[in-house]
Formats: C-alpha cells, structure tokens, sequence
C-alpha cells in the first residue's frame, strides 16, 4: 500500500507501507492493504507508520518529524494535531498539520 504524508510545508512521507494506524475522531484505527476506502477526520495523536515487509531507507533526512517506535525500528512515528485522511485503491494520503 502506497503511503503519502503532506503537511503544510511539504511532503513528509512517500513510500509503501504495510499498514497505518491513525488517531480518528472516534478512536484510533488502523487500514491495512485492500481495505475499503475511506475519509476521515483525524484529531491529536500520532501516526503510525508500518514498514515490516518494507524495504526501506533511512529516514532520517524528512524533516526529522518521523522517528521510530522505540520498540519496535520498523514502525515510524509522527505526531499530529489534526487533519484528514483518505484511502482508496490501496493510496493513502494524509493531509496533516
């Protein structure tokens, strides 16, 4: 599944994942592949960013607003205060501030 994090300034995040958990406005849930689509709004709380399976580079060049779970080196963290969040043929993209 495809991941893109925008915020106000730029892109924060592009890359594919193997799930996201997001903070919704009734409670945090998470999209995995083939999910359904969906838009929500999404309030304070952090985004966490699934790389498991992934093949990923070092992402310490993104503005240092992602960081990793500090359990476990393949879930990324990045806090929000709000925004919205869609989902469909297995694109994510978060609008975040």
């Amino acid at each position: 599944m495809k991941l893109e994090i925008v915020s106000p300034e730029a892109v924060i995040f592009n890359a594919n994942v193997d799930s996201v958990s997001v903070p919704g406005i009734n409670g945090e849930f998470q999209m995995l592949e083939n999910h359904a689509p969906i838009v929500s709004l999404l309030i304070e709380g952090v985004v966490k960013v699934h790389t498991h399976t992934q093949d990923h580079e070092e992402f310490s060049d993104l503005s240092g607003r992602l960081t990793k779970h500090p359990d476990d080196d393949k879930i990324l963290i990045f806090p929000i205060k709000s925004g919205t969040i869609e989902l469909k043929d297995n694109n994510v993209i978060i609008l975040a501030d």
